[in-house]
Formats: C-alpha cells, sequence, structure tokens
C-alpha cells in the first residue's frame, strides 16, 4: 500500500522534504506553485500518480519525477483537478437568474456593460453556462438591446483554455442542459458547439489568480470550485483581493460576509 502522510490542519508541520522537492519541480517545470494549496488535496493527487506507477515510496517518485520529465507534466495536470460540467448546482443558477440579476439590472443604467469573471474556468462549461443565463435574463427584459456582456473566463491551464475556446462538447451534456438550451445556444452535429453569439461573449486566457492581478469593475464573480483547494491563509488573501474589484453596488450584499470562512 502506498504510504503518505497525513494532513493536521491545527499542528502545521514542516513540509516533508520530498514533498517540497516535488513542489519545486513542479515550480521549475511550470511556473505554477501549489506550496499554498491543501496538502490533503497535493498528497491525493501524488498518491494518485504513484499509483500509476506501482511506486510504494514518496522518495522514490522524487527520484523518478527527475528522471521523467514528462512525468512532471501529468502530475501538474492532475494538481489542477478541472472537473466542472455545464449548470452544475442547478439551484446556485435559479438563484442567480431569478435574485441576484433583478438587483444587477435595477442598478444598470442604458447602454451599459455587465462585466463577468470566472477564474478557474477549466474547459469552459461554467463560463458558458454564465453567458446562456444572463443571455436569458436580458432577454426578458426591456433592457436587452441596451446592456451588452462581458465575461473573462481564466484558468492557468493552457490546454484548458483551448478547448474553452473552441466551445465543442461531446453529445452527453444533453444530461445537464436542456433540450431548449441545447437548441437555441447550441449547434449539432456529433458533438455540440456553442453558437458564435454566445461564444463572443466571452475572453478565454492563461491567468493565476494567485499571482496575476484580478480583473476590475467586476458586477458578478463567480468564483466555485477553487478556493476550497487553497490552504485558509490563501483563501483569505484571495477572497479579500477579488471582492475589493467587485462594483459598489455589491456592497450590501456581501456585508455580513466574513472573509477567510471555511469552504
Amino acid at each position: 500500500m502506498v504510504t503518505i502522510p497525513s494532513e493536521r490542519p491545527h499542528k502545521p508541520a514542516k513540509e516533508p522534504p520530498a514533498l517540497e522537492k516535488i513542489l519545486t519541480l513542479v515550480r521549475e517545470r511550470t511556473g505554477q506553485d501549489f506550496s499554498l494549496y491543501k496538502k490533503s488535496m497535493v498528497y491525493r493527487r501524488i498518491e494518485r500518480r504513484m499509483g500509476v506507477h506501482h511506486i510504494d515510496s514518496i522518495n522514490e517518485y522524487v527520484r523518478y519525477l527527475k528522471k521523467n520529465e514528462p512525468e512532471i507534466m501529468l502530475l501538474f495536470k492532475d494538481l489542477l483537478i478541472g472537473v466542472t460540467n455545464f449548470f452544475r448546482d442547478r439551484k446556485a443558477w435559479e438563484s442567480l437568474k431569478q435574485e441576484i440579476m433583478s438587483k444587477l439590472l435595477s442598478n444598470k443604467e442604458r447602454r451599459s456593460m455587465i462585466r463577468v469573471w470566472t477564474p478557474g474556468c477549466s474547459t469552459g462549461e461554467e463560463a458558458y453556462s454564465l453567458a446562456i443565463v444572463l443571455k436569458e435574463c436580458l432577454h426578458a427584459t426591456k433592457q436587452k438591446h441596451n446592456i451588452t456582456i462581458q465575461i473573462f473566463a481564466t484558468d492557468i491551464d493552457s490546454d484548458a483554455i483551448d478547448v474553452a475556446r473552441r466551445g465543442t462538447y461531446p453529445a452527453n451534456i444533453a444530461s445537464d442542459v436542456s433540450s431548449d438550451r441545447l437548441t437555441r445556444f447550441f449547434k449539432e452535429d456529433d458533438k455540440y458547439r456553442v453558437k458564435k453569439e454566445i461564444r463572443d461573449l466571452i475572453v478565454f486566457a492563461p491567468q493565476n489568480i494567485i499571482m496575476d492581478p484580478p480583473f476590475t469593475k467586476l458586477d458578478i464573480l463567480c468564483c466555485r470550485n477553487l478556493l476550497i483547494y487553497f490552504t485558509p491563509e490563501l483563501q483569505k488573501k484571495t477572497l479579500a483581493d477579488i471582492l475589493l474589484q467587485l462594483e459598489p453596488w455589491w456592497s450590501s450584499i456581501f456585508r455580513t460576509i466574513r472573509v477567510g470562512e471555511r469552504f
């Protein structure tokens, strides 16, 4: 059985030398630093790669990484997680559509823009879900011809960004997207491709939310299933930084948020 130290969040200890070496190898090869990600998640990803190669010792895995550079990139991809799908957690999308958008639109003037940022967008399903919901909300109001939408979708995985830009997905997305939305917003062949009117609303770009400056003057920030992988210290810093970019009308909504709460 593979043995890896367990995380002890209440009693931080010095990083095991082997883990330090692994994270250093990943950082040198990719430029991405995972030292402030939750150690339990990092260990699980390392353990998974060790199991693939039938390696029982983390020190042995360090030696394997040094001799096999492609494995560093494979570990990097595993550390990114990248789990996503269209309209994940339907209640959240209904809340956005029925509650948040009404407040947002009531604060918008004629000929204005809705600016949205979704960091950690992976292969784009969440960003396109956002675009579809916003398009539906505008269509249902008298402001549909007066307000434009601009969505910035970012991720540190450039390969995932390339997939997102193409906007082409397998037929099984029909289990997550209603037939009405598929007809209205997708072109169907052997796969589904998001229609140009929706693709044009989104700018996909590589970005590291930890190191790179955030987007500013935001009306909506969609940061789901990302902060849960950060340490509490990094959660607090990241959340504080990005909440400052929201437009002033959000202040009353976020007045009771405690930055750094458990995710």
